[in-house]
């Protein structure tokens, strides 16, 4: 097993990186959150891999945190959930968003993440529910994540009217650091992450 990558970034695309390691370079699959935070081409890295074999591939997933690999292993746990879809999580909601989700039971978030209906909503929320609560201490209290999720939501509606797409507009406000509590921050932010 491949656990964790060092080197220079010879290629990144959104969702595969190329990384030269003393000659020998790795293609790594890698969520869109791991890919905002990839230096330029030509600097170094180092990602925290999973390395999937199946009969007709040899995979290796990379992630820009622990946390993020953690959650990515958890969720390949889960029934009907593969790699494909572990990453189209990662890359639609951070980790404590999603942890967030899966302890207020919010299908809605769940259901518009690519990949994820309603039914396998459900099965993650029954099935990882029990898997978070060392997560969940490190959350914000409930009343503080109801005031957010009603501004990330306005945030959503106000980028869906401006033409883009209910899982761009997710990915976007995904990627805003610190969003604080103003519709119009959010947007402005998300805005610049769809730039």
């Amino acid at each position: 097993m491949i656990g964790r990558i060092t080197g220079r970034i010879l290629e990144k695309a959104m969702d595969l990186v190329l990384i030269d390691v003393s000659g020998v370079a790795y293609e790594i699959e890698i969520p869109h959150t791991t890919y905002y935070r990839l230096n330029e081409i030509n600097s170094d890295v180092t990602l925290h891999t999973h390395m999937v074999v199946r009969e007709d591939a040899q995979l290796l997933y990379g992630f820009f945190t622990q946390r993020e690999r953690e959650l990515f292993r958890l969720l390949i746990k889960v029934n009907k959930v593969g790699p494909k879809v572990a990453v189209a999580i990662l890359s639609s909601v951070e980790t404590d968003r999603f942890v967030q989700c899966i302890r207020d039971k919010d299908t809605n978030t769940l259901n518009a993440i690519p990949g994820v209906g309603k039914v396998m909503a459900e099965r993650l929320i029954v099935e990882m529910g029990n898997k978070l609560p060392q997560w969940e201490s490190e959350l914000p209290p409930s009343s503080l994540v109801n005031v957010r999720r009603d501004v990330l939501a306005d945030a959503e509606s106000a980028l869906v009217g401006l033409g883009f797409k209910p899982q761009e507009a997710t990915r976007a406000l995904a990627q805003v650091k610190a969003p604080g509590d103003e519709v119009e921050t959010l947007i402005k932010q998300a805005l610049k992450a769809l730039a």
